[in-house]
This record gives C-alpha cells, structure tokens and sequence, in this order.
C-alpha cells in the first residue's frame, strides 16, 4: 500500500494522488533522499527463549501478533510510524513520513504506554529510545543512520521493564520528563561509553517551547489592544474573538499571560487544540467545559454537552455542539465575564473553527473574550479568520526589535559583549529563541552559543509539513543561501515548471519574504529567519546538495557577471560541492581545483585591499582543496605571507617547511630557492639561529638561476629579500633601491598584487632612511601611493613623519586610524607596529606614558605570537622610554632581554640597547661602563643611514658625558645631533637638540 511522502496516509486503489494532501504518489521529487532529524524507538521482548520453551509455537506465534498489533497502535495513535518488527522486536520511527517539532515527546509517551501494555498480554520487554540524524526515502529501509543502531544497543542494555533514552531526546525533553542518570554505557560499536537515562514518567500536555517564563519585553501596543477589547467585552456585555498571531516562540503565550495577570476579576478557562490523536475535534471544547463552574443551562444544552464531555452514543451534529457550548458560554458569562482561550489554532479542525465562528458571531448579552492563539498557517486555511466581523479583530505579534532583544537577554542572564551579541544575531528577534540560546549557555559551560535542539525540531517540523512542492522550492533557495532569486529556483528545478509559482505561498506562510535582488533582471527573496534556512538546507541529502551547488555556481556565473565578489561565491558553492563528494567516497579533483582557483583569486583581490582576514581565510580554503598530486606552491607561499602578516608565524613555518620538503623532492630548483627564500625570511623573526645577513646571502646566490631560467616571480623574491636583510642592516637607501628592483621585477611578471605590496614597504624606508621628511610625505601623497594610504603601515610612517613635521594632531589621528584598519582587516601585527610608530611620535610630542603603554602592549603580542626581531628591538625602546621617566631598574631588565633577543646583524636593537644601559649605569655614576656602551651605540650607528636614530644616539652619548662633568664634549655630540636632525627635517628633535644644548652652553 502506497505511503504519501508528504502527509504520511496510506492510500488504497491505485490512486494517482493522496486523497488526503493531493501530493503525487511516487513522485520522484517526493520520494527523494532527504536528512532529518528523527527518533528512533526498539521494544523488544525480554526472555523470549524461555517463552518459546513454555509455550506452543502455534500459541507463541497467536502472542506474538497480539503483541505486534498492541505496539504498532500505541505508536501510530502517537505519530509514529513502525519500519518493521525484528524477531520479537519492533522499530518504530517518530518523524517519517512527516516531522512534528515535538516527536521525541510522542516517542516517550508511546513508550510508557507500550511497557503498561506488555504485562496485560502476560510478557515483559525492554525499550531503548534516541534522537539523531538519518537519511529517510530510500528504497531498502525508511531510515538509515547511527540512531537505528543506538537505540538498538539501548534497547539491548535496558532492564526488565526499563524504558532508557540518551542524552539528545533527554534535551528534547526535558521541562516534560522526569528521568534518572544511569552509568554511561559501553555499547558496541561505540568509541566511548554513551550518557544513557532512565525514563521514569512524563508529565503535563504543554508543548515543549512554553517550558520556560521569560519577563515580557516590548509588546505594550499588543497588550493595550488586548486590554482594550477586554474593556469593551465588560462594558458592553458583548462577545468579541480576539487572536493573536504569530510564529512559534515570537511571544504568543506570554503575551496572553501578561493580559490575564493584569485582570481584575472575570473568569479565566483555557482549551489547547491538539497536533494529533484521536478524536481531537472537540478536545479544546472537553478541555473548558471541564473547567467552567457548574450553572443552569438548557436540559438540552446540557444533553449535548454531556453527549461531547462522555463520549455518550447520544446522536449530534457539529450544529448541535456549537449552539449548546455557546449557550454554556453565555449562562456562566451572565455571572461573571469570562476569558476563552484557545491555544494552537493552526492545529483545531475545520468543525471546531466553525464553533468558534458560531459563538463569536451569535453570542448575545454575554460579556465573553474567546482569546484565540495561533501560527500564520490558520490564515491558509481561513484567509479571512478573525478579520470577517464587527467584533473580531487580530494582532500579529513582529520579531524583537534589536533593543528589545538586549533588554531580553539582560533579563535573563549576565554575558559578555561577544555572546550577547551572537545570541542576538542567531535568534533575530525570536524571545523563545533568545531563552533557550541563553539556556545552553548556561548548561554548556564553555560559553558555546549552538541552535538548541528543541528549536531545530521546531522549524524542521514547520517546513516538513509544508507542500512537497514548497519544501523543494525552500530548499533550492537555501541553496543559495539567506537570501535568493528567483531564476535560481527555477534554475535548480528544471524538472518543475512551476516551481517560481510557490514564492507568493511562502511569502502568505511567513516563511520568505521579497527582498532587494543582487542581480539585474531578478526578483528576491530573503529567509524571514536565518535558521529556517538552515532547517531548509539541512534537510537535504550531501549529494543532493552537492550537485545543486554546482548547478548554483554554473547558473550564477552566466547571471552574476556584475557581482564584485563573484569568485568568492563562486568557489564557496564549488568548494561545497567538492567538500560533499569528497565526503561521500566520491571525489572529484577537477571539481575541486575549479573551487580552488575561484577561491585564491577572492584571495589574492582581499590581499590588495589589505583585508588579511579575509586573504587568510580564502588562500586557506583554496590551498586545502588541492590534492597532493596539484600542490601549487605560489598558493602556498602566498597563504604563508599573509599568515605571518596575521601574526601567526607558527603556521606559516610549518607551512614553508612543508614547501621546502615538497620542492627539493621535487628536483625543480627554482621553486626550492624560493621556498628557501621564504622561509628563511620568518626565520629571521623567529629563531635564534636566524640571520637576515644570510638570507640576503642566500638571494643574492638565487639570482643568477631565476635569470637563467627567466623566473619573474623568483626575482621578485630574492630582490624582497635583500631589502629586508638591508632593512635589518639598517641601510634605508640601499633597502628602498632593492625594493623598486622586486617591484619591477612582479611588473614584469604580471603580478600587479605583488607590485602594490611591495609600494607599501616603501613607506619606512622614506620614515627612517635618510630622505627628508617633505620628500616622504610628497611620496605619500603621491598618485602611486593615494590608492593604498588606508592601509595600517602607510598610516604609520605618516604618522611618524607628520610627528617630524610638528603636525602632532594629524599624528595622533593616523595612529587611531591604523589601529582602527588593522583591526578590521585582521592584520595582527600591527598591534605591534604601533608600539614603535607610537614611540617615535610621542618622543616628540612629549607623552611618554603614551608611548611605554603601547610599547608594552607590543612586546606582550610579539612574545605571545613567538616573534624575535620585532620584539627585541621594541623592548629596548621600551627600555629607552622608562629611562626618560627615571625607572632605571626596570629599563635595564628591558635592555638586558632585547640584547638576548636580538640577532647578530640587528643594528638598530643594539644601538638601542646599548644606550639604555648606558643611561642606566650613568644613573648609578658607573660613568665608564656607561660611556663606553653609548659610544658603542654611535659606532653601530656609523653603518647605518638612520638619521633620527643616529641623532639619538648622539644625544644618549652627551646625556652621559654631562653626568661625567664633561660638558663641551656633551655639546658637541648635541651639535651633531641638531645636523642629523636637519638633515632629515625633523622639525620637533632639532628643537628639543637645541633646547639641550642651550642648557650646555
């Protein structure tokens, strides 16, 4: 007998169609593979052998189907569906055909009633019950997944009688179920003992959302309507029908608690409309006539009253109960007003809805509220529910707004920034969802923010009872993502012509709504919550979704040519579908290198903006998805500088180790010259044994075979290098000319991206070298550069130019500005480079605790990242700044640790730490050992063409001569400290030079 995939009836005599839902039978579309989230029940006869020892077979088999029929009612009188008896066991599964948001709950329910059953048919059993993710509509089975073979263990473990569920229907559950922990089990298969608990009873018939009171937060329009209709119920003594609409956890309940708490007498009865079970019709009319007060009332009212509540063979019409339940209704009313509530009207059959229709509209001197709760979907059935009458009216209950939502959390809970605001993002206005996020955070105890699993339920529930035409349509455009267009729709169901004829369905259902297109010619459509999208998605099966993201990709490169981010969606929609194959044992690696080259070049256009973020994440993912067989090793070196740009030295060692290794198996020489090259290069940051005067060694060796084999990219390479072994030599001019060579050389190769990275390093050579500060700051301001002066390390050698100009304002504000730009293009350096940057232009400006704050915060990230030549040389100006402020002892410690740090070749580090020791033994009046350390300093000096630092150095050097009394030879090296200075153009050091010498004279 065929089953409807969508609705779940089981329908007889060759019918095309369900005759319940209209949804075709056997439809492939219908029938596909699909994951849900399901669970899982095993009830299995406890000592069967010995039953079949005592009792004749023909009597065993009459037991046996006694026993078979029992459990097969009990489970589908609670939703579930059984897949098929093992032995003397049976499986029964709750969530297939059809998902309900409370399936776990059925399940328990149903095995309560199982286990009362077995003792009447004179048998005992053992009933084990889990929750998990399965692959339902395949041929061979209705389910397939690890929860079959968990609840079988379970089953297996439970006692006599004992019913034993594990942790996630546990989760499921939890505010309608008393269970006990029992030892974690060793069940077979499994790695690790699995938490397993004893289920002792369930309790209460309210849904599972309402299992917690938040305070209300926001609504007061919503309840002054409400308070409103009620007045007007009273004083007029009229009947009104009042609903309240909405999405499940939006605040429906609690909005109606609030009303009914601020009454002042009236009389309050309540029927909830059931998701399922028999003879529902009326369950909402049993519910409130059970608790209205006694009164007199019509004897034939009352018959037929009786007739409902008893479930007396009386004979009645759905005409007869809606007369008498209003005459009931009006006699109780004419004592006292009344309040009818009814809640899950989306679930009341067509017959109750009638009743309520009948009492709202004829009801007469009586003051009633009939306070109906409800979904979006009742307005489906009834377009015109609550909105046909004089006296009816309704409310639709929005999302939180974001203020509203932060009062909510505050309410409940004290969290850090980051977790409010990723409770706020996930849960989008929804109170419920905000309750049960904050619910998990604290039950978690590692601060995780997850979608809980009562909230997965629910959504997954609400599309799995949609049209299979609908849920397809859903599940296309979750493809896409958060929001998607139309043509993308169609485009992924070409097998169905009216696919696009859905969305003004959905938009009705609440589920979507229509959204600003990304595309020109396209009408779009937004999720009206993100994690409804994620239900859509998570439905579908990994191969279903990796042939509709290549599908996506191919559309969307015909349709999206003007997406500026086009390779990266592109290589995210590839990148998922190669992902999917690879994990379901079919992977294909031409698939997986289109991903790959979408993603790098994403990749490389964040580099050029400066966005290491996003460079870093998007080289990664490109670099994972080639195969060994492809490794591409300019991926890697590329990947590997943006990491130790982001800080992360560690990983981007180990991945040029990992290059070097690849290449000179390889037997190609270029390519391990330049893997060599490049790692040899964070090496002089982060060994002890690394020395830039052997990697400019080591380029200048390289050289010649990139020429031979006209290797631009290697040239680039070795010619970075030498700068950066001439920057560590201190030797600026020479620096910035090796760096126009590389530039020249990325030109000449085509690597635009690699040419603009280099301009940027320009920027300290014109900051520290000898160029005059007016020629720098033209350089910055110069057409080449005005496209790149955002970025953080162009900021900061215009501050720290703008400072040697006077401009100390303008200083300042580069500073905020570059840390500003690192932050937000996730270069984790520059942290550290604005220690240094600080320092130079607070020596000048005159806030030294400005200046030892961020040289502080410097060395703590250079130590915590594992970087040396960075680090040593900001400690020993960290040093020199505690010695402006007469902290001697400390400063030493500084000096002490960049002399232990820094490498052989490192000029300026042992210039610096040179003069903070020497200004520390001149403090002490050790005038020897302090002068012979500063002239040291100017003699290191001597090499370089730092002017400003030269000039320091000067200046240290007569510090300690005018503390010996020589105070001519202090002015003379004060003297030519103003030269180097003016030299340079540093307005502010000549000053204070001048000023020094003025107190000498």
């Amino acid at each position: 007998m065929p089953v409807c995939t969508s609705c779940g009836r089981e329908s007889e005599g060759g019918f095309a169609f369900c005759p319940q839902c209209g949804s075709r039978l056997g439809d492939t579309a219908a029938g596909r593979e699909q994951r849900k989230v399901v669970t899982v029940l095993f009830c299995d006869v406890s000592g069967s052998t010995e039953l079949g020892e005592q009792l004749d077979a023909e009597a065993l088999r009459i037991l046996l189907a006694r026993y078979f029929a029992r459990m097969k009612a009990i489970v589908e009188r609670h939703g579930g569906t059984v897949e098929k008896f093992i032995g003397d066991a049976v499986m029964a599964v709750f969530g297939v055909p059809v998902l309900h948001e409370d399936d776990a709950l059925r399940a328990l329910r149903a095995a309560l009633q199982m286990r009362s059953a077995l003792p009447e048919l004179g048998i005992e059993g053992r009933i084990g019950v889990t929750t998990g993710e399965v692959v339902t509509g395949t041929e061979e089975r209705l389910v397939t997944g690890d929860a079959v073979n968990v609840a079988a263990r379970l089953q297996q473990a439970a006692a006599p009688g004992e019913i034993l569920v594990d942790e996630a229907t546990r989760r499921l559950t939890r505010e309608a179920v008393e269970v006990e922990a029992v030892e974690p089990l060793r069940l077979k298969g499994k790695a690790e003992p699995v938490a397993a608990y004893r289920l002792l009873s369930v309790h209460g018939a309210e849904a599972l959302v309402r299992g917690r009171r938040a305070p209300m937060v926001g609504r007061a329009r919503e309840l002054q309507l409400l308070t409103d209709a009620w007045e007007q119920v009273v004083a007029e003594r009229t009947c009104r029908l009042f609903t309240v609409l909405g999405g499940a956890g939006v605040g429906k309940s609690r909005l109606v608690a609030e009303f009914l708490a601020s009454l002042d007498g009236g009389l309050v009865v309540r029927g909830r409309c059931l998701p399922y079970g028999e003879g529902i019709t009326y369950w909402p009319v049993i519910e409130v006539v059970k608790e209205l007060p006694e009164t007199s009332l019509d004897p034939v009212a009352a018959r037929t009253i009786q007739a409902v509540v008893g479930d007396e063979s009386a004979v009645t019409s759905s005409e007869e109960i809606a007369w008498a339940f209003r005459k009931l209704l009006e006699a109780v009313a004419s004592e006292s007003p009344l309040v009818c509530v009814f809640d899950d009207l989306q679930w009341g059959e067509d017959t109750f809805l009638d009743l309520i229709d009948h009492v709202a509209l004829l009801s007469s001197d009586a003051p009633v509220l009939l306070l109906c709760m409800a979904r979006p979907d009742l307005l489906e059935r009834r377009p015109g529910w609550a909105g046909g009458g004089v006296n009816a009216s309704s409310v639709l209950l929005e999302p939180l707004a974001p203020d509203e939502t932060e009062a909510l959390i505050e309410s409940l809970t004290q969290l850090d920034e980051g977790l409010r605001e990723r409770i706020r993002e996930a849960a989008e206005g929804n109170p419920l969802f905000v309750e049960e996020m904050v619910a998990m955070v604290r039950e978690s105890g590692d601060g995780d923010v997850a979608v809980p699993p009562t909230i997965q339920a629910l959504l997954a529930a609400r599309l799995d009872q949609l049209d299979v035409e609908e849920r397809n349509v859903l599940q296309r455009g979750a493809v896409e993502g958060r929001v998607f267009h139309r043509g993308a729709v169609q485009a992924l169901a070409p097998e169905d012509s009216r696919a696009v004829a859905q969305l003004p369905a959905l938009v009705r259902k609440e589920l979507v709504r229509p959204d600003r297109a990304q595309l020109a010619g396209e009408d779009a459509y937004r999720f009206r919550h993100l994690l409804i999208r994620d239900a859509a998605y998570g439905a579908l099966a990994k191969a279903v979704r990796a042939d509709l993201h290549e599908r996506f990709a191919t559309w969307l490169a015909e349709h999206g040519a003007e997406l500026v981010e086009l390779d990266e969606i592109l290589g995210y929609h590839l990148e998922q579908a190669a992902q999917y194959r690879a994990e379901l044992g079919a992977p294909d690696e031409v698939l997986a290198g289109r991903a790959s080259e979408r993603l790098a070049a994403a990749g490389h256009r964040a580099e050029l903006r400066g966005d290491l973020h996003a460079a870093v994440n998007l080289l990664g993912r490109a670099f994972r998805l080639r195969p060994d067989s492809a490794y591409d090793l300019a991926l890697a070196v590329d990947l590997a500088d943006d990491l130790f740009q982001s800080g992360r030295m560690a990983e981007a060692e180990t991945m040029l180790r990992d290059a070097v290794r690849r290449t000179e198996a390889g037997g190609d020489r270029c390519a391990a010259l330049l893997a060599r090259l490049v790692l040899e290069e964070v090496l002089s940051y982060t060994s002890p044994d690394g020395s830039s005067s052997a990697l400019g060694q080591l380029a200048e060796q390289a050289i010649p075979v990139f020429e031979a084999a006209g290797d631009e990219r290697g040239l680039t390479r070795a010619w970075s290098e030498i700068a950066h072994a001439e920057h560590v030599l201190c030797r600026f001019a020479a620096r910035n000319d090796a760096l126009l060579q590389a530039i020249a050389h990325a030109r000449r190769g085509g690597d635009e991206r690699t040419a603009r990275r280099l301009t940027v390093a320009l920027g300290p050579g014109y900051a520290f070298g000898p160029a005059p500060v007016d020629a720098g700051l033209a350089w910055h301001s110069s057409a080449e550069v005005e496209p790149l002066a955002s970025l953080p390390r162009l900021l900061g050698t215009r501050a720290m130019l703008a400072a040697m100009a006077g401009a100390f304002a303008e200083a300042r504000r580069l500073l905020v500005e570059m840390r500003t730009r690192g932050d937000e293009l996730g270069e984790g350096l520059v942290a550290g480079w604005l220690g240094e940057y600080t320092w130079q232009v607070e020596t000048r400006a005159g806030d030294r605790g400005a200046a030892e704050q961020a040289l502080r915060a410097a060395c703590e990230l250079f130590d915590r990242i594992g970087d040396r030549g960075w680090s040593s040389t900001q400690a020993a100006e960290l040093g020199h700044v505690l010695c402006d402020r007469g902290e001697y002892a400390e400063a030493e410690d500084w000096a002490r640790r960049s002399g232990e740090l820094g490498e052989s070749d490192d000029i300026v580090t042992h210039m610096l730490w040179r003069q903070v020791l020497a200004r520390v033994h001149a403090s002490r009046a050790e005038l020897g050992e302090a002068e012979r350390l500063a002239r040291e300093a100017v003699e290191y000096g001597e090499r370089t063409d730092l002017l400003p630092t030269k000039g320091l150095a000067h200046l240290d050097l007569a510090e300690v001569l005018e503390a010996a009394g020589r105070a001519e030879e202090a002015a003379a090296e004060v003297r030519t400290a103003v030269a180097l200075y003016a030299q340079k153009g540093d307005l502010p050091m000549v000053d204070q030079a001048r000023a020094r010498l003025q107190e000498l004279l």
